[in-house]
């Protein structure tokens, strides 16, 4: 039990939780037990909860908040009402004169300490009951920087004693069933950090909008914290995988997104306010706050924090723009993810489309439909209609009681960790934030669906769509002797699966990271002069700006897309295909026209394996191969298999096999595995030629069957004709099996028709694949069947 009034950090710890509130334990925690381990944070002091019961004692308080919470309570007295009487009783108190000399005195010892006459200081309020496992009680109470002078400290003190009774607070008390009266608070007082001229941010060891617990994930801005945390910034974001931060040599870095950053909030300079926000300057708008040893170092901070406190947490990080180094400012539990099931979790999928209205960052993996209710100003929240979906600009701690009314939220600014963000996931309520102009699109009243189950990005739909929401249970998930892998084209995706317990990526396809994420024909960047379009010339601008080279646009972006789409799967196998377009749908990317020539049947034209030695491609292909070396050798992914698409001959598998060597990848060198996909019937009458060429082979049933059956697969006239289950194409397979295991070599399947036809799943297993790779939505279901298949089989 601590005694003393005022305390510093270096004397406190988890144990004081009572005295000086999670947020201010936390802190001491951290000075007294993680410096050894280079974790920085800014010195400090705090008051403790004798002092909060002093302050009430003095200034008899305690009678008045009784009193106001009754009238409350009875409903004779509104939140609004209720707040303002509360926080004056604090406001118009007096600190009893022992209190306020020992704040006073730590004050000077910690303006001695730094050198500094009157020491920049933030002044935080830490409640006895917040930070709690189940309960974060984000920006619940006040907190005040830039606090100069013993003056200004003590009104920031008595400012953080009121908030503790803000309208957000007491709602939040209220829902949670805390008692008012059974909470203290504790105010600490941290030496400032000079973000306003270097940067700061939040950071979450555990992937907030998914649970993955393998990332860190950090949000950045320009400037002081608060744009971050209140959501009015839509800042940088960056991902680190952490099972790789401490292997030599690897930069772990698996996303880098370049956040818009329009405000950024700085000191003031006289006059009576301690900060203000101004326009960021279009240089900083377009860098990365952070370096890439910053952003590792950061993340090898969130895995001793988390190893540290045995459980994911949630921090704020701040960077001394003079002295360039990086701070712990803060760290609570999280409370969301932390506290789900790690084997049951539910699926949201929608069944019907409509036209999209907005889009944004997904928050949650959920979808709802309601009303949009409109709201710009706080002054307006009691117009709030129950069970409507709140569209507003941002949200901070004040929108907190109508939050927990909505049915879904969505907000013109904010990221991943915004105030929004954070909320709307504690809540479970689905939230589309960062959208740009939600509240100038959507009218209030309109009916509207906001999905946030189709990966990272959020959409807001027009009217009442049909969803369906399934709960799966991985505790009743079968073992199988045959691997069990997932087929996954989006990055996205690959996090909204990764409970999943599959063996690995079975097929992961290159061209819709391309596609979706690049944007860019790759030989519009390595021939820049041959774009003739203007419209095509400016938006490969666009998406290039910040890159000295453009090519290296397109080898960073496909290279963490690849990252991301891995991480979930580490160590476990990820078997990655190099581009498979077809002409006509290369020619639909940024800039393609001027490269793609015009085919009658796209399908056994210009694709696979024939493009990437040929001239016309070679360059691009070059930049496929050299995203895959910076996947495997500087992130550091050894687990990542390439596979080569549509090969048809030996003499076409020699040539790709020499063209990857010139670029680095080769054959066993650092682990390097080279598979093929076998859908040519050539590849299965040869398969023991190209079995010396390659590590293993992966069936593409559906190429193999309409080559088998002469039967075009996207023929609709045709599609009664079009069966994978056909005796000629099982033969196919069947021989590719015996030859591949023949030649020691492993084989599996990527392809639906396992989870379309449980016949077909047997067939495999009697015929004795090494794996199956299935669609996630399909997984749960065909692992089932595949086991049974294996048991049968075993009784035969």
């Amino acid at each position: 039990m601590l005694e003393s009034s005022v305390v510093w950090f270096n004397e406190i710890g988890l144990g004081d939780i009572p005295q000086v509130g999670g947020k201010n334990a936390s802190l001491g925690e951290m000075v007294r037990a993680l410096s050894d381990d280079g974790v920085q944070v800014p010195d400090g002091f705090a008051t403790t909860a004798n002092a909060y019961r002093a302050f009430i004692a003095a200034n008899g308080i305690e009678p008045a908040l009784r009193h106001q919470l009754d009238l409350f309570h009875d409903g004779r007295a509104s939140l609004r009402v209720t707040g303002e009487a509360l926080r004056e009783l604090f406001l118009g108190g007096e600190f009893p004169a022992d209190i306020a000399d020992g704040i006073r005195a730590s004050y000077r010892e910690l303006s001695e300490k730094a050198g500094h006459p009157n020491l920049p200081v933030a002044v935080r309020s830490s409640a006895t009951a917040e930070d709690l496992p189940d309960a974060s009680f984000a920006g619940q109470q006040e907190t005040f920087l830039n606090v100069t002078g013993e003056r200004d400290l003590l009104d920031a003190c008595r400012r953080c004693y009121a908030s503790l009774f803000t309208d957000r607070a007491i709602s939040y008390r209220e829902v949670k069933n805390f008692d008012h009266l059974d909470v203290a608070l504790s105010i600490g007082v941290q030496r400032m950090i000079r973000a306003d001229v270097g940067g700061s941010g939040v950071m979450f060891s555990i992937d907030t909008d998914t649970g993955f617990p393998g990332v860190a994930v950090i949000s950045a801005a320009w400037g002081l914290g608060e744009t971050v945390v209140q959501g009015t910034v839509n800042p940088d974001k960056y991902l680190v995988f952490k099972a790789l931060l401490d292997q030599p040599g690897c930069t772990p870095i698996i996303e880098k997104t370049l956040g818009e950053k329009a405000r950024k909030m700085v000191y003031a300079k006289g006059g009576s306010a301690r900060t203000r926000t101004i326009d960021t300057p279009e240089r900083e708008r377009q860098s990365f706050v952070l370096s890439d040893a910053e952003i590792v170092k950061l993340g090898r901070w969130a895995v001793i924090v988390e190893n540290h406190y045995g459980r994911p947490m949630d921090m704020e990080w701040a960077k001394d723009g003079v002295t360039r180094e990086l701070f712990l400012v803060q760290a609570r539990p999280e409370t969301v993810h932390s506290q789900a099931s790690g084997t049951r979790f539910t699926v949201s999928t929608l069944t019907e489309t409509g036209p999209l209205l907005e889009t944004g960052v997904a928050i949650g993996d959920s979808i709802a439909s309601g009303v949009a209710c409109v709201i710009k100003d706080p002054a307006d929240i009691e117009k709030f209609v129950d069970g409507a979906i709140l569209v507003t600009e941002m949200t901070d701690p004040d929108w907190v009681p109508i939050m927990t009314r909505a049915a879904g939220i969505v907000t013109d600014h904010g990221g991943p960790t915004s105030h929004a963000a954070i909320v709307s996931r504690e809540l479970g309520v689905p939230a589309v934030v960062g959208t740009g102009t939600a509240t100038e699109t959507l009218k209030d009243g309109q009916m509207i669906t906001i999905s946030c189950a189709e990966g990272d990005e959020g959409f807001v739909y027009e009217g009442a769509l049909a969803f369906d929401t399934e709960e799966i249970d991985l505790g009743t998930v079968p073992k199988t002797r045959t691997k069990v892998m997932v087929n996954i084209a989006s990055p996205a995706a690959a996090f909204e699966w990764w409970r999943l317990p599959a063996d690995g990526v079975g097929l992961a396809r290159m061209e819709f990271i391309i596609n979706n994420l690049i944007q860019i024909h790759p030989m519009a960047l390595v021939h820049p002069d041959r774009v003739t379009d203007r419209a095509a010339i400016r938006r490969i601008e666009e998406l290039t700006r910040g890159y000295m080279d453009p090519k290296e646009y397109f080898v960073q972006t496909l290279a963490l897309g690849i990252a991301k789409l891995t991480a979930p799967y580490h160590p476990d196998p990820v078997i990655v295909r190099m581009s498979d377009f077809k002409t006509n749908e290369y020619a639909h990317l940024i800039g393609g026209s001027g490269f793609e020539h015009s085919e009658e049947n796209p399908m056994l034209g210009f694709r696979g394996a024939s493009r990437y030695y040929d001239e016309r491609y070679r360059e691009g292909f070059a930049l496929e191969c050299r995203a895959i070396r910076l996947v495997r050798e500087k992130i550091g992914f050894r687990n990542v298999i390439v596979m080569v698409p549509f090969c048809r001959t030996t003499t076409e598998a020699d040539r790709v096999l020499a063209v990857m060597a010139e670029n680095g990848l080769v054959r066993g060198e650092a682990g390097l595995q080279i598979y093929m996909m076998c859908e040519i019937p050539a590849n299965v009458i040869l398969a023991e030629r190209f079995a010396t060429r390659f590590d293993g082979f992966s069936i593409g049933s559906n190429d193999l069957t309409q080559l088998v059956l002469g039967v075009d697969r996207d023929a609709e006239d045709l599609a009664a004709l079009f069966d994978e289950r056909d005796d000629a194409v099982k033969q196919m397979i069947s021989e590719a099996i015996h030859k591949a295991h023949a030649a020691g070599i492993k084989i599996g399947i990527c392809g639906q028709a396992p989870s379309n036809y449980p016949d077909f799943a047997a067939f495999l297993v009697e015929e004795g694949i090494d794996s199956i790779s299935l669609n996630p939505d399909s997984f749960l279901k065909t692992v089932g069947r595949i086991a049974e298949a294996e048991r049968n089989h075993d009784t035969t």
